[in-house]
């Protein structure tokens, strides 16, 4: 595990401007990807966006320090060249297990402002799918990524699924279900997402009709026929929009959707002559918050929703914290798994070492003292001596198998030199397994 990394961000810990300008588009990511890898300097990479965080998880080359690749990742996303310190100031890393253990909470949404937040799960299948279609996901972060979307699915049976908000958008739906039982009437969904069908499914029994909006007609018509609505090209709504009471905005668009001359038509068209509330979840928001200032638009942004959030989440974190035990149990076992499919070879060279020990010392024994075993006793003091050396061999592999699960293989080298360097320098095969070892995982 010692060369994954994770360097990333999150809106508890900068504001949603910044998440916002290390966010790719969609419809770039799988293009992209390739260049983010050519720049951070690894052949594996998955790059995970969701509405508050962005993650970019890399397969190292046990070499190259994590701050270096803090600093390339944010030159890549950034598009220039941080300051002193402000790549170490701006992102977080993690690296080795401590990398896996995040990306495990992440996928759980244990580490969401949410807690227990569901569709960060979709994001990361999504996240990886990207990756596998752009040839850069690569053998160990697919199986680290798959094994933790495994946990994610098993976190959601300790997810309270009443009584609480479970997700970001569990909260976008309060303030819409408030502003609908003020004034009844359509709800506009702006953008195919995982979000905007979540509200859509509760809205199609709360409005009295739901109109989806977006750029790509096929994806806009699916959702509008799953949630019987009707669907709405976006130009056409920036245009002449529909008269609505409330809007939800979440699309993958960095830019301005609903400017001045789009909320002033929609406060005009609202049936019950109010201006509709607008609640905008993309980050960065496509809605103009000085506009809607000026026309008494009330715009509910991201920044707000992960507020509310961040104080749920102190009162959330007890209640998870069987959920927390469960990542910690998978971990371990990862961390034990990997330690052991990568040893076995080492451990099985131990073992035949053992056993040519104990051969060839019965052999000088059957030349000397032993010479008058016949061949049937000579047989039956082989198989004991093999016996025993399993026995014997058994103490040390299993030390060897905690010891490569703690600490990697560096230690197994520094244990095996010690124990005797004539094991080492007569196996250079093992040499050779340790030294890759320690450059990759474990």
């Amino acid at each position: 595990m010692e060369t994954i990394g994770v360097v990333g961000v999150n809106c508890r810990d900068k504001n949603t401007e910044f998440v916002a300008g290390l966010t790719i588009p969609k419809s770039e990511r799988a293009l992209r990807l390739p260049e983010l890898a050519r720049d951070i300097g690894v052949d594996e990479i998955v790059y995970i966006a969701t509405c508050n965080r962005v993650e970019v998880a890399f397969r190292g080359d046990g070499e190259t320090q994590v701050a270096e690749y803090r600093r390339r990742v944010f030159q890549s996303l950034i598009g220039r060249a941080p300051h002193p310190g402000e790549a170490e100031r701006t992102l977080r890393a993690w690296v080795g297990e401590g990398a896996v253990e995040h990306l495990f909470l992440v996928a759980s949404g244990l580490d969401s402002a949410q807690l227990g937040e569901q569709e960060v799960r979709t994001q990361v299948r999504e996240a990886l799918m990207v990756a596998r279609e752009a040839g850069v996901s690569g053998t160990l972060l697919d199986h680290v990524l798959t094994k933790a979307l495994r946990v994610a699915t098993k976190v959601q049976q300790y997810v309270p699924k009443s009584g609480r908000r479970t997700s970001l958008a569990d909260i976008a739906l309060e303030y819409l279900e408030d502003r609908l039982h003020e004034t009844p009437g359509p709800v506009a969904l702006i953008g195919v997402s995982a979000m905007t069908r979540q509200c859509g499914h509760v809205l199609a029994e709360k409005a009295s009709s739901l109109l989806v909006v977006n750029r790509t007609p096929e994806k806009g018509r699916d959702l509008a026929r799953e949630l019987r609505g009707e669907y709405r090209s976006l130009d056409a709504f920036r245009r002449r929009p529909d008269g609505v009471e409330a809007v939800l905005v979440a699309t993958g668009s960095v830019d301005v959707i609903l400017g001045h001359p789009e909320l002033e038509r929609l406060a005009a068209r609202a049936p019950s002559g109010k201006p509709p509330l607008i609640v905008d979840m993309s980050v960065p928001s496509n809605t103009d918050l000085e506009a809607a200032r000026a026309l008494g638009v009330e715009l509910v942004e991201m920044n707000e929703i992960l507020a509310e959030a961040s104080a749920d989440r102190e009162r959330q974190l007890v209640d998870l914290a069987p959920a927390r035990q469960l990542v910690d149990e998978s971990l371990a076992r990862l961390r034990k798994a990997m330690a052991e499919e990568l040893m076995s070879p080492i451990i099985a060279q131990l073992n035949q070492r053992y056993r040519q020990t104990a051969t060839e010392g019965l052999r000088r024994l059957f030349k000397k003292e032993l010479r008058k075993f016949d061949e049937g006793e000579r047989e039956a003091v082989y198989r004991w001596a093999e016996v025993l050396a399993r026995r014997f061999a058994h103490i040390p592999i299993k030390g060897l198998r905690e010891l490569a699960a703690e600490f990697g293989a560096p230690a197994v080298k520094v244990f095996l030199a010690a124990a005797g360097e004539d094991f080492l320098a007569e196996s250079p095969r093992v040499v050779e397994r340790l030294d890759a070892l320690a450059k990759t995982d474990v």
